[in-house]
């Protein structure tokens, strides 16, 4: 977390899927940073101490931060949620949204082809699947813009990955979501442009969340991420963080519409056995 405060208390951070991962790193670096955040959660009662250390570690910056457990996907409760959001942005003059961060994951892991109809993947589990990790982006974005809640100076962000242009065993329907996500980018940074409002599609390296534990085979991938890394480790979700707020920063105004990779290298390497920088010395 940085030790300066670049941003206004006046910028809120919207953060979908703010618990856990890229979501709970991001906007605990941005209340660093000075912004505000609210956060868009779905959790049970077994993992809710975990997102009170969330809210607890933004408190202790400093910053405003008002968290909503709510199915993100499901439209009375977006409409619920932006209607609380207005009302405390409409308290502060000038208070506004300056970020909105799309980190929803949660889909249905199942396989295409089997043998029975309860081996693969159903329409209700696409659906779903679709519906949250990729098109809640284009909703909860338009109810926030047609609110007034993002200004010019606006910045959307949505976390993809590499499963977007590759594939993975029971990764077909998040595959298709994340390359979805990064379609749905591509139109909103055509259509905000002329707002003044940038979007871009964050690509993480290989990264040790509660996401990626559920994937099959998940340990061997962090493995062979960290051995073909440059850096010769793994992403984390600070790295993350700490790469979208630099693009919230008034300087990165004419970025958008791309898919911006934070992996320390990661992706361009094709082979296993980076050497160590103790190697080097």
């Amino acid at each position: 977390m940085s030790s300066t405060r670049p941003f206004s208390g006046n910028y809120w951070a919207l953060i979908l899927g703010a618990s856990s991962g890229f979501g709970a790193a991001t906007a605990i670096e941005l209340a660093g940073r000075g912004m505000s955040i609210f956060g868009v959660h779905f959790d049970r009662a077994a993992t809710m101490p975990n997102v009170e250390r969330i809210v607890n570690q933004i408190k202790v910056t400093g910053s405003k931060v008002l968290f909503f457990n709510i199915n993100a996907s499901d439209t009375a409760k977006r409409a619920e949620t932006l209607e609380a959001i207005q009302k405390e942005l409409s308290s502060t003059p000038d208070a506004t949204i300056r970020v909105l961060l799309h980190s929803l994951a949660f889909g249905t892991l199942k396989s295409y082809i089997g043998k029975k109809p309860d081996d693969i993947i159903s329409k209700a589990q696409m659906d779903m699947t679709l519906d949250v990790m990729a098109h809640s982006l284009v909703y909860w974005t338009q109810d926030v813009i047609m609110r007034g809640l993002m200004k010019r100076g606006g910045r959307i962000f949505a976390m993809t990955s590499s499963g977007g242009q590759t594939v993975l065993p029971f990764y077909g329907a998040v595959s298709a979501a994340k390359a979805a996500l990064e379609s749905h980018i591509r139109q909103l940074a055509m259509e905000l442009g002329p707002h003044g409002v940038t979007a871009n599609s964050i690509l993480a390296g290989v990264t040790d969340t509660p996401a990626l534990r559920k994937i099959p085979g998940a340990q061997k991938m962090l493995e062979i991420a960290k051995a073909k890394n440059p850096q010769t480790r793994s992403t984390t979700p600070e790295d993350v963080a700490k790469a979208i707020a630099l693009l919230c920063q008034d300087e990165a105004y004419f970025i958008s519409g791309n898919v911006i990779g934070v992996d320390g290298g990661e992706t361009v390497v094709n082979y296993v056995g980076q050497k160590s920088a103790a190697e080097f010395e």
